[in-house]
């Protein structure tokens, strides 16, 4: 496992941008896969996006596509999601998540996850 912190979150109006950040502990980063996922109040979770470890290939739910980007800089242990065009609906509680290589959008089988930041779309 590794340990993972997020910032990045805040109240932005609806049509502006945020950039999410999750900062891993450990030396293992590089080996880990990274997603987003997110939480609205009396919704249950859902997946944003993810990235692999090796190939770095990238897949995004439907409705972020085309605005969310997630990168990762393993020099600095640290996953990104850049939130372009932001919509109310956006609103959420953000959590990143890691798992050892192979990424997935089923949250059950990530083994590391952050205290979550708070993202907030005004309209």
């Amino acid at each position: 496992q590794v340990q993972l912190v997020e910032s990045g979150g805040g109240l932005v109006q609806a049509g502006g941008s945020l950039r999410l950040s999750c900062a891993a502990s450990g030396r293992t980063f590089s080996t880990y896969a990274m997603a987003w996922f997110r939480q609205a109040p009396g919704k249950e979770r859902e997946f944003v996006a993810n990235i692999h470890a090796i190939t770095g290939r990238t897949i995004y739910a439907d409705p972020v596509k085309g605005r969310f980007t997630i990168f990762r800089d393993n020099a600095q242990n640290t996953v990104y999601l850049q939130m372009n065009n932001l919509k109310p609906e956006d609103t959420a509680v953000y959590y990143c998540a890691g798992r050892a290589f192979v990424a997935t959008e089923d949250g059950g089988k990530y083994d590391s996850w952050g205290q979550g930041t708070q993202v907030t779309v005004s309209s």
